[in-house]
């Protein structure tokens, strides 16, 4: 029933091999707005976007200041929206900041944010997900390669690729620090993995994903054919990536902090169906079923 009402375009997980399909859906969907047309190109060709010093040093700093008291808040509680590393229970990431936070919620309604997320989905947004990522010096796990998509679309029930995810930079990203590593042009293919998904998978996949990653095989004739890149940058900057490139980062062993506040926009005319895995959906505080911004 569920797929005569909601057709699975991309379907993962319910093969014996993986595969490699080419994508069905478009990468920008607007045109006017905060990005140049020079931009809105080069987004559509590698799937991502560095914008360099968005916000102010002084921004920064506020936004590294609540990032602080929100750690120390998170201290020894056991919420759901505080995920923590597998292997030694440190904090990884706090999940729903804009629902949670006023500091947080008023910056992913910043018009630098929300405008540029509204121009190339073409339509109205809300946020499907938001968090902060941590990764501590000498400390940071790794975050394996994967496709966001993939797993809102099996796990969530994200139809259709009219999404995207805007890390903005606390802390400088540097090749040292277990910075994003992108494969630009990947955007443009689908990677069905295998695997079938095993009942409330979320609460093992936010420490370390094993199920929804995409097979060695396929991982190299991606890099092969596009190669990776790792941008740069300072903090204040903002990194914009599609919801379907290929992405992950390495450890963290030097002592430099890398602190980023994530956050995925939907359009509101792709909104959440069932899940595609059959199985019940994640708790709202991973993903957002109701199209709308919180206000707080």
């Amino acid at each position: 029933m569920q797929q005569a009402l909601f057709p699975d375009l991309y379907p993962s997980r319910v093969q014996d091999r993986p595969s490699i399909e080419v994508r069905q859906d478009p990468v920008v969907y607007g045109s006017k707005g905060n990005l140049s047309q020079e931009q809105l190109d080069q987004y559509e060709h590698d799937g991502f976007l560095l914008l360099a010093d968005l916000f102010s040093p002084e921004e920064v700093e506020a936004m590294r200041g609540e990032l602080s008291r929100v750690m120390k808040e998170s201290q020894g509680t056991s919420r759901p929206e505080i995920i923590r590393e597998w292997a030694d229970d440190e904090v990884r990431s706090v999940f729903a900041i804009h629902a949670s936070d006023k500091v947080f919620n008023r910056l992913l309604r910043d018009p630098r944010i929300l405008d540029t997320a509204k121009q190339v989905l073409g339509s109205e947004v809300y946020i499907h997900q938001s968090r902060i990522n941590l990764k501590p010096g000498f400390h940071g796990k790794e975050f394996y390669w994967h496709s966001d998509f993939e797993t809102w679309h099996v796990e969530d029930g994200m139809p259709r690729m009219r999404a995207l995810s805007f890390s903005i930079l606390l802390d400088d990203n540097l090749p040292i620090n277990g910075s994003l590593m992108l494969v630009p042009g990947s955007h443009k293919h689908y990677v069905a993995c295998v695997g079938k998904t095993p009942d409330q998978h979320y609460k093992e996949s936010l420490r370390r994903q094993q199920y929804g990653v995409p097979d060695e095989e396929s991982l190299t004739w991606l890099v092969g054919r596009y190669g990776i890149q790792m941008p740069a940058a300072k903090a204040g900057s903002v990194l914009v990536f599609d919801c379907n490139i290929m992405h992950g980062s390495n450890s963290n062993i030097t002592p430099l902090w890398r602190r980023n506040v994530f956050a995925v926009y939907n359009s509101v005319e792709n909104a959440l169906v069932p899940p595609f895995s059959g199985h019940e959906p994640r708790p709202p505080f991973v993903a957002a079923r109701k199209p709308e911004l919180v206000v707080i």
